[in-house]
């Protein structure tokens, strides 16, 4: 016997074949909860065996073994059957198909396995091996380790002759009896995918919001998005196929309420008959089915005008639309898993399962218990707290406006109450709608709501970067972030950032090149061009490094650009590599900001970039304008230091010489100490100079990050030294125009240099020579293309920096270069690998904020890239 209830699974089950022996064929859905049940020696194990991999079979005997090192030891079954649960609940938690090796004759036993396929929304599937007593009894007895009372076979049998009575009430959904060993040895088990697995149909798809009978704006819907509409004799739609293969999914609700619902069910039951749709059922599909059904419902809500228009259709068309509901799904998952298509919106814990509750969430979604002031239910806002990889698009609760909420839409944008029926082209994310035609049917609710917390509804939360973290990304493969690393992040985040959602970046630390042995120098260009000659770089470029701080700067063309794309209105934002804002002024900043904006406008960036804002990487001068309370305790404090003491040292040992003292040695290394106070002295100063408003501030852009829908941080670094030279040039061009003002931004010099020809690197050592003995910081060397590998695949250092010999007196102390041996002795591995893991993680945030993905998800990575600050590592690498 073989008894089946459909709930979600395939119904392509493939059926016996000719000749071969009846119950042979066993569907075994995908993701399920198979349990064996018969009596002990009737061959569970080595069915087992024989159809499942070791992996998916958790039996009662080894659990036993497990906690007493007796599998026939029946005192620890107790204790074996919670090991045993506890196991198959964490498979089928991770989705797996899980088969349970026990007897499994009593109903008491089966009642916790059901429990737990329900909890983790999975069929439970049985299969019964009924075996004659005596052939059971024959093969315990050929068991040397087993050998059982003369009553428990008896007893199993009378259990399994009163259990195969009532699999299916105890709410097996499958339920296969194999009677007889020769039954038992030619079964087959046949795997099944799940009705709602269509991850292997990649689209494009155009999902359509709630419809309810309104056929017309439904046509001209299909029509705006490229379908070819086919007509019966009669001129009715019954039909309609994109030239370019696209597919619709209908997200629900396409009756009740609106002019002409037989019409909608015609056209959405053809399109999918013919394979140009998809169709998942609403809660009004739901209920007419069950009237259709002859079942007692209320007739509400606009089902009455249905049962009316119905009734002026034919017989035959009504009983299609009755066998077209019974065999809707709950929800579809596609491309690949990326998809999730529903009426009322699904949690991820429920995407892929199979069973009443999760049906029911995707029918009418989940409610608070309580009523609003019109009397309708409080709808649970899950969307608010997803954090689903899978984007889902559903319809059900009508808003005025189709938009993203954390990787979430609703397209019931009210056609029926005159609003608009709406449509998501995917993967291209775009929405597409068409106003109602006029307001068929007054709703009960105005249209108009707003997610609590606003735009993202409550965007983030502690759980979403506290504790020990793996962030996936598509340069480096998984970041961890330690527990303790994510807790310092957090207190930088809270206490000290920009607010986060204009946080989509943050620049990651930067590894210098390879220690020189070159006399007097712990830094040289030539290292780092053998660094990339080795990983099979042969194009680099060489940047000027300024004097100034790491700048991120975001500016917006207007304040509704800001708001559109990041939630918050203004001007923009400029921010440290810690995420906090560059200046305290924001005068000051909007400033900056406004010359910034006007030098994109000038050139022409906003419109060659078709975007509102951009998101760039800078530095920020002079370096005293962010570091003036680094400078006043540390650096000047040296100095000053070092000014008072050593000329009064001097003076005692000249006097102690005078006396006839042999001095010379001492004074000789005071003199030298003398010279290198003034020269640290000297080495800070260059960095600073007084500054009023914008005069005296420079800003150097060196890299265009991000624009709207872009990751332009990919493209090559002379794409981006050439489109930001427009933007100097455009800012030179306004403050001559504007009376003979000062311009803000400042060019970022540069050399490409082929690493395999001699005279080209001499030319790029000679140019750092040159920057640096004119008191430069030095130089970055990175690779031409943006994202390189070596030979074994993994990513190169994104870029080395080269610091010139003053500078690094600023770094290791007025004397560092008399202690040069001990400071080449440095290691550095580990901020290599930080350099990697953050430049990993930024491009990260900037390919989701491309993408459109919510706040949580790009400020995961951003996140993690301060949290990585923290590890501990030397800061003057």
């Amino acid at each position: 016997m073989t008894t089946e209830t459909p709930a979600d699974q395939n119904p392509a089950a493939e059926t016996p074949e000719a000749g071969l022996p009846a119950g042979r064929r066993l569907p075994v859905t995908d993701v399920s909860l198979v349990v064996l049940i018969g009596s002990t020696g009737s061959g569970k194990s080595s069915f087992a065996r024989k159809h499942f991999l070791p992996t998916q079979v958790v039996s009662s005997d080894f659990c036993r073994g497990l906690v007493s090192d007796d599998e026939n030891d029946q005192s620890a079954s107790a204790d074996a059957f919670d090991v045993l649960h506890y196991v198959v609940g964490k498979r089928l938690a991770a989705g797996r198909l899980t088969v349970v090796d026990a007897t499994n004759v009593q109903q008491h036993a089966r009642r916790d396995l059901i429990a737990l396929a329900r909890e983790h929304n999975v069929l439970p599937i049985a299969i019964v091996l009924d075996v004659p007593a005596e052939v059971c009894a024959e093969r315990n007895r050929a068991r040397p380790d087993r050998q059982l009372p003369a009553h428990v076979i008896p007893r199993h049998q009378r259990d399994l002759r009163r259990s195969l009575r009532g699999l299916e009430r105890e709410g097996f959904r499958k339920v296969h009896v194999l009677r007889g060993v020769e039954e038992i040895e030619h079964a087959e088990i046949v795997p099944e995918k799940r009705y709602n697995d269509l991850r292997h149909l990649t689209g494009p798809f155009d999902i359509v919001g709630d419809i309810h009978g309104c056929r017309s704006e439904l046509e001209t819907l299909l029509g705006r998005l490229g379908y070819a509409i086919t007509r019966d004799d009669q001129g009715r739609p019954v039909d309609a196929a994109h030239p370019e293969g696209r597919t619709a999914v209908f997200v629900g609700d396409l009756v009740d309420r609106g002019p002409d619902s037989p019409g909608v069910l015609r056209l959405v039951m053809g399109m999918v008959a013919a394979g140009h749709a998809l169709c998942v059922p609403g809660n009004h599909e739901n209920k007419l089915g069950r009237w259709m059904d002859g079942r007692k419902v209320t007739v509400s809500h606009g089902l009455q005008e249905t049962i009316d228009q119905l009734a002026g259709e034919s017989e035959e068309f009504r009983a299609q639309v009755r066998e077209f509901m019974r065999g809707l799904v709950s929800h579809y998952l596609l491309d690949g898993g990326a998809l999730v298509v529903c009426h009322a919106g699904l949690p991820e814990k429920f995407h892929g399962r199979a069973s009443g509750r999760v049906r029911s969430h995707a029918l009418y979604g989940d409610t608070t218990g309580e009523t609003d002031e019109y009397g309708l239910p409080v709808r649970y806002p899950w969307a608010e707290e997803y954090r689903g990889r899978a984007l889902v698009v559903y319809g059900h609760t009508p808003v005025p406006v189709a938009s993203f909420l954390n990787n979430t839409i609703c397209l019931d944008t009210g056609c029926v109450f005159g609003g608009s029926l709406t449509a998501l082209r995917y993967p291209e994310r775009e929405i597409v709608g068409v106003p109602a035609e006029q307001e068929w049917y007054e709703p009960v609710r105005p249209l108009h709501q707003d997610a609590p917390g606003g735009r993202e509804g409550r965007p983030l939360d502690l759980a979403d970067v506290a504790g020990r973290r793996v962030v996936e990304t598509g340069t480096l493969g998984n970041v961890a972030v330690r527990e303790e690393n994510a807790a310092a992040a957090l207190e930088v985040m809270s206490r000290f950032a920009l607010d986060p959602r204009l946080l989509a970046y943050l620049p990651p630390t930067m590894a210098p090149s390879p220690t020189s042995r070159r006399e007097g120098l712990l830094e040289h260009p030539e290292e780092a061009f053998l660094a990339y000659r080795h990983d099979g770089v042969r194009q680099v470029i060489c940047e000027e490094k300024h004097m100034g701080s790491r700048a991120v700067v975001l500016v917006a063309r207007d304040d509704a650009a800001l708001d559109k794309r990041f939630g918050l209105p203004g001007p923009g934002a400029i921010w440290t590599r810690t995420g906090r804002a560059f200046l305290s002024d924001e005068q000051l900043t909007g400033a900056i900001l406004d010359r910034l904006r006007a030098a994109a406008e000038q050139s022409g960036l906003f419109d060659e970039l078709d975007t509102g804002w951009l998101l760039v990487d800078a530095e920020l001068m002079p370096w005293s304008l962010k570091a003036v309370d680094l400078l006043r305790r540390q650096y000047a404090a040296v100095g000053a230091a070092a000014g008072a003491a050593l000329p009064a040292a001097l003076d005692a040992l000249a006097k102690a010489a005078a006396r006839g003292l042999d001095v010379a040695e001492l004074t000789g290394r005071q003199q030298e100490r003398t010279a290198d106070a003034l020269a640290f002295t000297e080495a800070y100063r260059r960095y600073c100079w007084p500054t009023e408003g914008l005069d005296g501030i420079r800003l150097a852009p060196f890299q265009l990050l991000a624009a709207e829908g872009a990751n332009l941080a990919l493209r090559p670094h002379t794409e981006h030294l050439d489109l930001i030279d427009r933007l100097v040039v455009a800012d030179h061009r306004l403050a001559e125009e504007s009376g003979g003002g000062t311009p803000v931004l400042h060019r970022t010099g540069r050399m490409l240099v082929d690493t395999e020809d001699e005279a080209s690197t001499a030319a790029a050592v000679a140019w750092w020579e040159e920057l640096t003995g004119a008191g430069g910081e030095g130089m970055v060397v990175k690779p031409v293309e943006a994202l390189q590998r070596d030979g074994s695949g993994r990513p190169v250092q994104p870029g080395l920096k080269v610091r010139g010999r003053e500078y690094l007196r600023i770094i290791y102390g007025p004397d560092y270069i008399r202690r040069l041996d001990r400071l080449r002795q440095r290691s550095l591995a580990h901020k290599r690998s930080l350099a990697q893991r953050e430049y990993a993680l930024g491009l990260e945030a900037l390919d989701r904020l491309a993408a459109g993905e919510p706040l949580w998800r790009v400020h995961e990575a951003v996140f993690a890239v301060l949290a990585l600050e923290s590890e501990p590592v030397d800061p003057r690498l």
